[in-house]
């Protein structure tokens, strides 16, 4: 098939992209298109304008601000896994941006695609959510800030506004010296999209002892949830205590089914998952800690 007729527009600024936005509710944003180009050619999506936003400079680049790292949103995936400042300071999602599509479409893909198109199977929403990340908006008007846990509010859903376009997402910088991160998924082939994922950051004291921890699930509900597990501050993250905090965290847990798998098999994994992605986090921390006392 190919893609119902369209008007193809690239605006000069952002502002003018807004408010192209914001003219026309059935107008579409582009940027890295891997996710909406295969919606336009099978016809699932049938926007009346493409609005290229992929060459407006006040949405490229990655920079460090206020104890943040900023990621604009159409920074290539590609770039951002390879690039030192994300390594460095948000090692979380430098860890799952390998897991995110193929190469290829890394190379396309933008960051700020992937938080607005709100799979919640995605493995950078799910980093966004765990980490606590701040999305920034921009509108004609001017921008507003939404965190990352009220942004998703469904599969394929967020409270992008009419008029409004994600401009940057603000990953918080942990300040200790000793942080260490985790992440695991199922799919039925690396690359697909997750039936269940779970991340996870740590930061250790020089006890070993836990002094700043995060974990989120993604793929189990109808967007990335971060999961409470502040009971293991204060605990040097020991089996029965990670086992019982991931549990008790879990009992919640609204989980989907579908085709490829049910609710009770999602929610079960999570909690699996959950515990080795802080087994993971908790060894990375370690052996971090004995590479710099070398």
């Amino acid at each position: 098939m190919k893609p119902a007729p369209f008007e193809y527009v690239r605006p000069a600024s952002l502002t003018e992209a807004c408010a192209l936005l914001g003219a026309d509710e059935d107008a579409r944003v582009i940027a890295g298109g891997q996710t909406l180009v295969p919606m336009l050619a099978m016809r699932l999506a049938r926007p009346t304008r493409l609005i290229d936003i992929l060459r407006l400079p006040e949405l490229a680049g990655i920079r460090e601000e206020n104890g943040t790292i900023v990621v604009g949103a159409t920074t290539r995936q590609a770039l951002a896994e390879r690039d030192s400042v994300i390594r460095a300071s948000v090692p979380l999602l430098a860890q799952v941006l390998p897991w995110v599509g193929h190469p290829p479409t890394r190379n396309r893909g933008t960051i700020g695609g992937s938080i607005a198109n709100a799979d919640p199977s995605a493995e950078i929403p799910l980093a966004a959510v765990t980490l606590g990340a701040e999305i920034l908006l921009a509108t004609a008007q001017g921008e507003r800030l939404v965190q990352a846990d009220d942004f998703f509010i469904g599969a394929m859903l967020t409270t992008l506004g009419q008029g409004e376009c994600i401009r940057a997402i603000r990953f918080p910088v942990w300040p200790h010296k000793r942080i260490g991160v985790g992440f695991l998924e199922i799919s039925a082939r690396r690359s697909d999209f997750a039936f269940v994922a779970s991340a996870a950051q740590v930061g250790l004291d020089d006890e070993d002892r836990c002094i700043e921890i995060a974990l989120g699930v993604g793929g189990v509900a109808d967007r990335p949830l971060r999961l409470d597990v502040s009971s293991l501050k204060g605990t040097k993250l020991d089996s029965a205590s990670v086992s019982d905090a991931v549990h008790a965290a879990s009992l919640e847990l609204d989980a989907s089914s579908d085709l490829h798998a049910s609710a009770a098999y999602r929610r079960r994994v999570a909690v699996t998952l959950g515990i080795r992605a802080l087994e993971q986090a908790r060894v990375n921390a370690a052996v971090k800690s004995m590479a710099g006392a070398r």
